[in-house]
């Protein structure tokens, strides 16, 4: 059953979210409040947005390396989206991921991010860009920070503009989801567009030490990955 405080949690949430990433970004008190934004954050959970996982045969799924699959019509989008509310400075939504579903390897321009995992398990690998910066389809350095396994029981993932501000995301042994908070949103106009690499290694048979070096290339998005849209079943929220 729901928490019976899971209305007020949720929009906790979000106002502490309006207070923590309020412009000017990065002033008097930041830190404070990011840190009890990660502790609201840390204490959500399905239920309170009214979200019931989802078995591992409830929709086909779609992974990193499926080819030829596409957002034609019928088909199934490896990863949805349920929007709960967007400001200026921060938006926020849960995105799920169909069982084998991942979201390609990606950057946030100039923003922070928090990641709540609400059900099932996610593999999420961290890289930081290294200069110079580099023209789609030409070969860059990264440094490859951490690569985590994370479930509802792990603390929020967190990144900035220059620290494990590229991701990538995959759903391990079936499907799963997770609160996204973005701050502030994308917005292509301002600078702030989604951008695809590529890591350039093969998997290796032994895990290499973490931090290290790797290489990546700008790509466009993937034609087997795309993000369709589905309601939002959780309480109001008034940021």
């Amino acid at each position: 059953m729901p928490r019976d405080n899971m209305a007020s949690l949720i929009q906790r949430v979000a106002k502490q979210a309006r207070i923590t990433f309020r412009s000017p970004a990065l002033g008097p008190g930041f830190g404070e409040n990011l840190h009890r934004l990660q502790q609201l954050l840390n204490e959500v959970r399905a239920e309170d947005l009214h979200l019931v996982p989802r078995g591992p045969a409830a929709v086909p799924g779609a992974g990193c390396s499926r080819t030829g699959a596409g957002a034609g019509a019928g088909a199934v989008p490896p990863v949805s989206y349920m929007h709960i509310c967007e400001t200026e400075s921060f938006s926020m939504g849960v995105f799920l991921l169909r069982s084998g579903a991942c979201i390609p390897l990606h950057d946030h321009p100039g923003m922070n991010g928090m990641l709540k995992v609400l059900y099932g398990s996610l593999r999420i690998a961290c890289l930081d860009p290294l200069p110079p910066a580099a023209p789609p389809g030409v070969r860059r350095r990264a440094l490859l920070r951490s690569r985590q396994l994370c479930t509802p029981a792990s603390p929020p993932c967190l990144l900035s503009p220059h620290t494990d501000n590229l991701h990538q995301i995959d759903a391990v042994d079936g499907p799963a989801a997770f609160l996204d908070i973005l701050a502030p949103p994308y917005d292509p106009e301002n600078g702030r567009d989604c951008h695809y690499y590529r890591l350039l290694e093969a998997p290796a048979a032994e895990p290499h030490a973490l931090p290290r070096e790797v290489w990546l290339v700008e790509t466009p998005q993937a034609a087997d990955f795309w993000c369709g849209g589905e309601p939002y079943p959780g309480p109001k929220v008034s940021p």
